[in-house]
């Protein structure tokens, strides 16, 4: 299995890398700079987690398929995302950038 681990060039595998504008840089640093400090903190896991439980409604349910099941001779399940606030994958970044922020001491966020 490859590694994306980011080299001190600021790429990861072969080809990976990131251009950010100047006037970006700082920020990214700093963001990248309490990612690293909380990403494993219990309180940050704990808060992570809450949120998508009571909030997003996480682990979103699964569904019997019972005419999928019947065509294909197996028992086959379907992982309602759609059931999740405002869908599946924005709530989920949003929600570790809302946490990532309150720790910084940031008011706003762009989404």
């Amino acid at each position: 299995m490859q590694k994306y681990s980011v080299d001190e060039r600021g790429y990861y595998g072969e080809f990976g890398g990131a251009y950010i504008p100047e006037i970006l840089h700082q920020c990214v640093t700093d963001l990248e700079k309490a990612y690293l400090r909380i990403m494993e903190s219990a309180r940050f896991q704990a808060d992570f987690d809450s949120l998508l439980r009571d909030y997003v409604g996480r682990p979103s349910p699964l569904y019997l398929s019972r005419q999928l099941s019947a065509r294909f001779g197996a028992k086959i399940y379907l992982k309602r995302e759609d059931l999740n606030h405002t869908g599946a994958h924005k709530i989920n970044n949003t929600i570790g950038q809302i946490l990532i922020a309150r720790e910084m001491g940031k008011t706003r966020i762009i989404a």
